[in-house]
């Protein structure tokens, strides 16, 4: 069995976040794409465009000193969806991220369209970031 086109795309954006290649990064985000992130962090919100995404985490590195680190457990995709089953770590103030979390994504020639960040406890991510 073959690896769905829609992996590959997920791994490119993946492998350009971690290396912090906002170019790389901008060849598979589609210039309109829209980002969720539920709660009520500093981080919350509904982003358009590729710019208003990217500032959400480059915010994730400078919050955190740097610390941010998101490690990739499983990527399942179908033609519809896409979903990377996740873990993140960070420090900051003294406070500590351990946490898995999901990020539903839509994609589309190629490129990243939609994205919908899911944290396995909305409170304890607020409170870290806040």
């Amino acid at each position: 069995m073959t690896e769905h086109a829609n992996i590959a795309v997920f791994r490119r954006a993946m492998d350009a976040f971690s290396a912090g290649d906002m170019d790389a990064l901008a060849e598979v985000f589609h210039p309109d794409v829209r980002w969720h992130i539920s709660g009520r962090s500093p981080l919350a919100g509904d982003f358009q465009g590729r710019d208003a995404t990217f500032a959400t985490f480059v915010l994730d590195f400078r919050l955190s000193g740097g610390t941010y680190r998101p490690q990739l457990h499983d990527v399942l995709a179908n033609d519809a969806h896409t979903v990377a089953l996740l873990h993140a770590t960070a420090s900051r103030d003294g406070k500590k991220l351990d946490m898995d979390y999901v990020i539903v994504f839509h994609i589309s020639d190629g490129r990243i369209t939609e994205g919908w960040e899911l944290w396995a406890d909305q409170r304890a991510f607020d409170a870290f970031w806040s």
